[in-house]
């Protein structure tokens, strides 16, 4: 039964956000037992296919995903005109209302595959490390960790402050000298980690995407990385990329 319920969502008979029937009704549409019902619906939980919230009558999910736009986001024009931030540029541009919210800052020993792409030191206190949260509509989409190196962040709020002022983040790393000019993103996905599960409310079944972000300065010098965990139902990429010849 879980294979044909799956196809009838996929095929749009159940439209995305229409509740299910119930699990007697779905029983006698599909000719099985109403235990079997149960067993298809708790299968399309997992996959991220529907979704029941307080023990009420589970519905299909709506994916709303909200697009990293990987060829505009970090436009210095785009800042430069708006001043905001890359996320609350993009998802005012796809009509959705931005929150973030910063919940620390601190001098840290980096990971090393941090310091590696970095190039500081792994055994001291070498980058300051900030941990935002982020919300499209007040519902939690991702989580985002940016390290920076401490001789760039020293003396700044880059190292004190979530309030980084007109031009965000990257106007602050422009005051200092330096200017984004190219990124590197390296994508993957995984399922989440308990915690993640719970401060992004990832429903049963969804995965997380990865993106590891470094940002490259005019003179060709990584000056910030920042990892990206976030839900794989809420988000997708959009990247338009020049093909080298």
């Amino acid at each position: 039964m879980a294979n044909e319920l799956r196809d009838d969502i996929q095929n749009g008979v159940y439209a995305p956000g229409q509740l299910l029937p119930s699990q007697r009704e779905l029983a006698a549409r599909y000719k099985v037992v109403r235990n079997t019902a149960g067993e298809a619906i708790k299968i399309l939980e997992q996959e991220g296919l529907i979704e029941s919230r307080n023990r009420a009558r589970p519905r299909v999910r709506e994916q709303r995903r909200l697009l990293r736009l990987g060829a505009e986001r970090y436009s210095n024009r785009l800042r430069e005109e708006t001043g905001l931030s890359p996320y609350r540029a993009e998802v005012a541009k796809q009509g959705k209302t931005a929150r973030v919210k910063c919940t620390s800052i601190t001098q840290v020993r980096p990971p090393a595959f941090v310091a590696a792409k970095l190039n500081v030191s792994v055994d001291e206190e070498s980058v300051v490390r900030r941990e935002n949260w982020y919300f499209a509509d007040d519902e939690p989409v991702q989580v985002g960790i940016t390290y920076i190196p401490w001789e760039i962040a020293e003396g700044t709020v880059l190292a004190t402050s979530a309030d980084m002022g007109k031009g965000s983040l990257y106007g602050r790393f422009e005051d200092r000298g330096h200017r984004i000019t190219s990124i590197r993103e390296e994508i993957s996905s995984r399922m989440p980690t308990p915690a993640e599960t719970e401060g992004l409310k990832v429903p049963a079944g969804v995965p997380v995407i990865e993106v590891v972000h470094t940002g490259i300065d005019q003179d060709e010098r990584p000056f910030e990385v920042t990892c990206f965990t976030m839900r794989a139902d809420l988000n997708g990429l959009d990247y338009r990329i020049r093909i080298e010849d």
